[in-house]
C-alpha cells in the first residue's frame, strides 16, 4: 500500500519531490501521478500525463495543441479522478497528498471527491483560507493552508510542507492497521454473525456498511435541526437500542449533501429523515438549501426510509441585516446572532408538499410518510413564535395528495414532531422496514 501523490509535476516537481523523500523517509511507499499538461515533467511519474489524458477520453497532444487551459483542467481533473479510483480499487492506495494552486487544487480534490471515506486525504492549498466548499463537496478530505504559494522550498514551506508529509504518513499507516484490523475481524465475525444476529448480518452485508462502520453494527442515516434536536435524539437512542448506529447529518445543506452521497453510495441499511427543511431553502432561496436533488438517494437505491417534515415551517438566512429585502416584512425570528428565520407561508408549505410528495412517490424502496399535525418543530407549536396551522394544513393536504393512492404508507399524529411518542414510533417503524427489506 501506498500514498498517492497526484498533481502539476511540470510546475511543481521540487515540491513534490521534497514531500516524496520526506513520505518514504517514513517508510511508506508512494505512488506519483502526473497531471500537468503543458511543461516537461521535472520528475518521473507512475502514472504519466499522457495516461492521465487518456483516462479522460481525450490525448494529452490534443490538450496541448488546444492550448485551453481551463478545457485541460476540466479533462484532467475527469481523468485524475479516475485514475484514483482504479488505483484505489486495485489496492494500491493507503492515503492522498496533493498541493497546489486553485487550478491544481481543483484538479487534485476531483480525485480525492470519488475515493471512498475514511481513505486520507490531505489537500496543501493557497485556496484553503477562503470558501472550499467547491472543493471539498460531500468528501472527508482535510485542507491545509499552504500560507505562502506553493513555489519552491523556503523557510516557510518547508514547514507546511514537512506537517503535510508527516500527517498523511501517520493517517496512511493508521488506515492500513485500521483495514487490516477489521478485516480479520470480519473474517470471525463472519462465522457467527448470520446465526447470532441475522437482522445485523443482512443489512451489514446488503449496504456496505461494514466500509463505514467497521462492519460492527448497520447503520442508519438521521437529519436533524436545533429545532428537531429532541425529537431526532428520542429516535436515535431507540434506534441504537435496536442494535444501529446511527449517524446524524445536520441539515445545513451541506449535511443533507453528504448525507445523500453517503446513501447513494451503499451505506446505510436505512433512513430517517424527519429533517427535510433544506427543501424549503431550495424553495424560497435561503442559504442552506442541499439542492433540487434532496430526498432523492434512498428511493433511487430502494433504501427504507421513513421520512417526515420537520422544520418545514422555516427558510434560513444569515444575520438580521442579510435578510434580503422582499422578506423584510415576513415574519421573521432570530435563532441566534448568525441564524434568521422565516416562516413559510401557505402557498411556499403546498409547494413544500408536493415536492415531498413527488419525490416519496418516485422511491424504489420502502417509504413510510409520518406527518405530524401538531406541529412541524419546536417553534411551530401552539403558542411558538411561528405557529400557524393554516400554512401547516396546506403542507399536509398537498403531500397527502401527492401520495394517495401510491405505495408510500402513511402515518398521521396529533403529536408535533418532537413529542417522545411521535420520535419512538417512526424508529420503531423505520426497524421493521429494514427487517423486512
Amino acid at each position: 500500500m501506498a500514498v498517492l501523490l497526484l498533481g502539476t509535476f511540470d510546475t511543481k516537481g521540487e515540491e513534490y519531490a521534497h514531500v516524496r523523500d520526506l513520505i518514504i523517509g517514513t517508510g511508506q511507499e508512494v505512488v506519483l501521478v502526473d497531471v500537468g499538461v503543458m511543461g516537461t515533467p521535472a520528475l518521473p511519474a507512475d502514472v504519466g500525463p499522457a495516461a492521465v489524458a487518456e483516462a479522460a477520453g481525450t490525448s494529452l497532444e490534443a490538450l496541448r495543441t488546444a492550448a485551453d487551459r481551463g478545457a485541460a483542467l476540466h479533462a484532467m481533473a475527469a481523468g485524475a479522478a479516475a485514475v484514483a479510483r482504479d488505483l484505489y480499487a486495485a489496492g494500491r492506495v493507503s492515503g492522498m497528498l496533493a498541493l497546489g494552486g486553485s487550478g491544481g487544487s481543483s484538479v487534485a480534490a476531483a480525485a480525492m471527491r470519488v475515493l471512498p471515506v475514511g481513505l486520507p486525504k490531505l489537500l496543501v492549498s493557497t485556496m484553503a483560507g477562503g470558501d472550499v466548499s467547491a472543493y471539498v463537496g460531500q468528501s472527508d478530505m482535510t485542507l491545509m493552508y499552504s500560507v505562502v504559494d506553493v513555489a519552491g522550498i523556503n523557510s516557510i514551506s518547508r514547514q507546511i510542507l514537512g506537517n503535510a508529509a508527516a500527517a498523511i504518513s501517520a493517517m496512511a499507516a493508521a488506515y492500513d492497521i485500521r483495514r487490516a484490523t477489521t478485516a480479520a475481524s470480519g473474517s470471525r465475525r463472519a462465522t457467527t454473525t448470520a446465526a447470532s444476529d441475522p437482522l445485523r448480518a443482512a443489512a451489514g452485508d446488503a449496504t456496505g456498511a461494514g466500509a463505514a462502520g467497521g462492519g460492527e453494527r448497520p447503520l442508519v442515516a438521521a437529519t436533524m435541526f436545533g429545532v428537531t434536536t429532541p425529537a431526532v435524539n428520542v429516535a436515535r437512542a431507540r434506534l441504537e437500542d435496536l442494535g444501529y448506529e446511527v449517524l446524524v447529518f445536520h441539515a445545513t445543506g451541506s449535511g443533507g449533501r453528504a448525507m445523500e452521497a453517503l446513501v447513494a453510495g451503499g451505506y446505510f441499511a436505512g433512513v430517517l429523515d424527519l429533517t427535510t427543511t433544506e427543501l424549503a431553502d431550495e424553495l424560497v432561496g435561503g442559504v442552506l438549501s442541499a439542492g433540487p436533488e434532496r430526498l432523492t438517494a434512498a428511493g433511487a437505491a430502494g433504501v427504507p426510509q421513513v421520512v417526515s417534515l420537520g422544520a418545514v415551517d422555516m427558510v434560513n438566512f444569515g444575520p438580521m441585516d442579510t435578510v434580503p429585502d422582499r422578506f423584510r416584512d415576513r415574519t421573521l425570528l432570530v435563532h441566534n446572532p448568525t441564524v434568521t428565520l422565516m416562516r413559510t407561508t401557505p402557498e411556499e408549505t403546498a409547494e413544500l408538499g408536493r415536492v415531498i410528495g413527488a419525490k416519496l412517490v418516485a422511491a424504489t424502496g420502502p417509504t413510510a410518510l409520518f406527518v405530524p399535525r401538531g406541529g412541524v418543530s419546536a417553534v411551530d407549536v401552539d403558542g411558538g413564535p411561528f405557529w400557524d396551522p393554516v400554512a401547516d394544513a396546506a403542507c399536509f393536504d398537498a403531500v397527502l395528495a401527492a401520495v394517495a393512492g401510491s405505495d408510500v404508507e402513511v402515518v398521521e399524529s396529533e403529536l408535533d414532531i418532537n413529542a417522545e411518542q411521535f420520535a419512538v414510533a417512526a424508529a420503531d417503524r423505520l426497524h421493521e422496514l429494514i427487517q423486512k427489506a
